[in-house]
């Protein structure tokens, strides 16, 4: 037991007698990531740019069972959840100044939108195409 006058020391003790990482190289490893650097904004920083084409999608204008209202539908979409699909629905909402959801795996956005919708697609990295009417 250790008496209360002792004390234990903090010197660090005697130093080691051999770097245990002195053998290690980093040749071969991927970059380091970048991270944000305090007082930079974020938008400095490079940023992944979405895949380039993420397939076909489908846009088009439907008026019927609708009660004479005009609605825009984005479908065919593969390969993309439904969590991404509201992110894509909520971004066109607000580029448009209009409602709409995602139903039955489509986007469907209030009013004919088309070309806003097309352009949002587009640099999400689809490649958008107007069918029917």
């Amino acid at each position: 037991m250790m008496n209360h006058n002792e004390h234990v020391p903090t010197s660090g003790g005697q130093p080691l007698g051999q770097n245990p990482f002195g053998a290690l190289s980093n040749a071969g490893l991927p970059p380091a990531p970048v991270r944000p650097v305090a007082g930079k904004p974020a938008s400095a920083l490079p940023r992944e740019a979405p895949p380039k084409n993420r397939g076909r999608v489908d846009i088009t204008r439907q008026t019927a069972g609708r009660g004479g209202k005009t609605v825009t539908v984005v479908s065919g979409f593969v390969g993309i959840g439904q969590p991404e699909k509201e992110q894509l629905a909520k971004k066109m909402q607000k580029a448009c100044g209009c409602g709409g959801t995602v139903k039955d795996g489509r986007i469907e956005i209030q009013g004919d939108k088309r070309e806003p919708v097309a352009k949002i697609l587009a640099e999400a990295g689809f490649r958008p195409v107007f069918a029917g009417g």
